[in-house]
């Protein structure tokens, strides 16, 4: 079997080593572009988990990795003048062009042949060549560019700009900077790869890039210039340089990752933003899980009809992997696009942010990796909570852990005893809108339960606002009474709030119950009339509704006006107007479902205007959230 890997970078060393490992007759030749001790960049990341796989799949690599690495546990967050630090992270620093002399001389060892200073020119020769071509060729991949048609890559640059620089600052942990200046505000991502040696990711806004003249600058320019707004920070180190130039980074997805003997793999077919961690570690992990499909599937090293086979099910097996991973990117680096919105929060809090900003890392983790350092957070959490509040911090509480959800919440003039609220259900019991027993128990039983906050399902403010027949409505007074029945049993049995959640379910009422049939249009001789924004059914076969018209819409506004009063004479804390879901208030919203030509319909300010037109009324009742 013959394999040609395009690109002599981590993957491809990586996948070579492994490949030649299990299969030792196989011929595997490498070729790279740039000489074997040419690299850009400077250091890489590994975490534990990362290492421990190396370690069961190639001990003499793991070995050397582990003699050369900069091991760091905690992270450090500069801001405001304050250095928050949490530990238990584990992760480990390698300088990128000693893990490439590690790698090229591991898989020489083992037979695999390299050649340097190498371009491909013709890739379908290659294919008529070997039996399996790897395209590790990076971001800019020309094997992908080629074959686009079959591999339907998609490529979104981000909005921040940043730059690859070292320093000689031996940073002792993960460290990130924030700093402002005259032109903007600045990130640094910063750690320690080998003695004496540090990466320093410099970023920023776009905006901040081109006011500080970034556009127009030399590396060497650029270096001088951070050793100078950093001075304090660097301590008299040097800023660093290794083909440092400004870019955007590309999110890399394709939709194909293989086709007949040719996959891709690394950063040539997808990428992760740096902050979640190194491109390096997936193309590592890319080319351990291909070698795990060969090995899946019983491959044999004669089998050369079934390599097709292999990379689709390394595909099936990885490309979920990656794509739950680079979901977490997207939102990570959505957070440093948007750090200017969270610089505004006091230290404690935007270093919580920082670090739980992908979501794969939550409050109750933060505290298994360091229990000192959330028990800080919470206190200082607490004490701000309890002081916006304006209520003491109760008895058994003092000087104890109190987790954020049992601290208070204040919105407008109305506290909230803890943040944990029971979302707005659809319960299908009522009967004419009137409520039952079952919503005292439903309702009633949360609240005990310890809710701090309870919402209602969605409450009609007419009969014709109904879901279904069996929702609940509050345009009686025998539905302002039962609700105020609710509302008694609450507030004089537990310390919950409640909210009165007012809808209008527009072209998608007069529908059955859930199990009958989730938004399908009642029988004739059970419907009742629908309206709209527009004159547009919700699904083809349900009813049209009749587009409103303005002497319609004066009643509606005024039907919600008084189902609100209803709900402050039902002794509700709180009011929530439903403009989502594609009811009454939403189709309005959207230009999908709001055609109309008149000062409602149009531009998203006259779209808006109805719902504004409902809420500034209801306002105008009461000062109650």
């Amino acid at each position: 079997m013959k394999i040609a890997c395009i690109g002599g970078g981590p993957g491809g060393l990586y996948f070579s080593i492994l490949f030649k490992k299990a299969y030792p007759t196989a011929q595997i030749d490498v070729f790279e572009r740039n000489p074997p001790h040419e690299t850009f960049g400077f250091g890489v990341v590994f975490s534990d988990a990362s290492l421990s796989r190396i370690a069961q799949e190639d001990l003499s690599t793991y070995q050397e990795i582990s003699a050369k690495f900069s091991y760091w546990d905690d992270i450090d967050i500069f801001v405001h003048g304050e250095c928050i630090r949490s530990g238990g992270h584990g992760f480990c620093g390698l300088s990128r062009h000693t893990l490439l002399q590690i790698l090229q001389n591991r898989a020489a060892a083992l037979g695999v042949h390299i050649e340097y200073q190498t371009e491909i020119k013709s890739f379908d020769h290659l294919l008529s060549q070997y039996d399996l071509v790897i395209a590790c060729d990076g971001v800019h991949s020309a094997i992908r560019q080629q074959y686009a048609d079959q591999f339907k890559p998609k490529i979104k640059m981000g909005k921040t700009r940043f730059t690859w620089m070292g320093t000689t600052k031996p940073f002792d942990a993960f460290t990130f900077y924030f700093k402002e200046n005259e032109a903007g505000l600045w990130r640094v991502h910063a750690y320690r790869y080998e003695e004496g040696k540090s990466t320093f990711i410099i970023e920023t806004s776009n905006e901040a890039w081109l006011k500080a003249g970034m556009d127009q600058k030399s590396e060497a320019e650029s270096a001088a210039y951070f050793e100078n707004l950093f001075a304090q920070e660097l301590e008299g180190h040097r800023i660093l340089t290794n083909k440092s130039i400004w870019r955007q980074f590309p999110l890399i997805k394709n939709e194909n990752w293989w086709i007949p003997k040719m996959v891709l793999l690394g950063d040539a077919v997808h990428t992760a933003h740096f902050s979640i961690g190194s491109g390096t570690k997936l193309a590592v992990e890319d080319a351990s899980v291909l070698l795990e499909a060969f090995k899946a599937l019983n491959f044999q090293i004669h089998e050369l009809d079934r390599v097709n086979e292999v990379l689709a099910y390394y595909q099936k097996i990885r490309k979920p992997q990656v794509e739950s991973l680079q979901k977490s990117a997207e939102t990570s680096q959505k957070w440093f696009e948007d750090t200017e919105k969270y610089f505004k929060l006091p230290a404690d809090d935007f270093a919580f942010s920082l670090l739980t900003r992908s979501l794969r890392i939550s409050h109750s983790n933060l505290k298994l990796r360091d229990q000192n350092y959330i028990l800080k957070n919470n206190q200082n959490f607490a004490k701000q909570a309890f002081q916006s509040a304006g209520v003491p911090i109760p008895k058994k509480w003092q000087n104890q852990d109190i987790p954020p959800m049992f601290t208070p919440f204040k919105i407008r003039n109305l506290v909230i005893p803890n943040r944990v609220a029971l979302s707005p259900m659809c319960q299908y019991q009522a009967k004419d809108g009137l409520l039952s027993d079952w919503h005292i128990v439903h309702y009633g039983s949360r609240a005990i339960g310890g809710n701090g906050l309870i919402f209602t399902e969605m409450t009609a403010v007419n009969a014709e606002g109904r879901i279904t027949p069996g929702c609940a409505g509050i345009y009686t007074e025998a539905h302002q009474e039962a609700w105020a029945r609710v509302n008694r049993f609450i507030h004089e049995h537990s310390s919950a709030k409640t909210c009165l959640q007012l809808g209008h379910a527009g072209r998608k009422a007069a529908t059955k119950k859930m199990w009958e049939g989730i938004d399908q249009p009642l029988a004739e001789n059970e419907s009742w009339p629908l309206v709209s924004a527009s004159a547009i059914p919700y699904f083809p076969h349900s009813q049209v509704p009749k587009a409103l018209d303005q002497a319609e819409m004066a009643q509606l506004k005024a039907d919600f006006v008084e189902a609100a009063q209803r709900g402050i004479n039902a002794g509700f804390d709180m009011l929530e107007l439903h403009c989502a879901h594609g009811y009454l208030l939403a189709s309005f919203l959207s230009p999908l479902t709001n055609l109309r030509t008149d000062i409602y319909g149009g531009s998203v300010e006259n779209r808006l205007r109805f719902p504004l037109e409902v809420f500034k009324a209801i306002r105008t009742l009461t000062d109650m959230p």
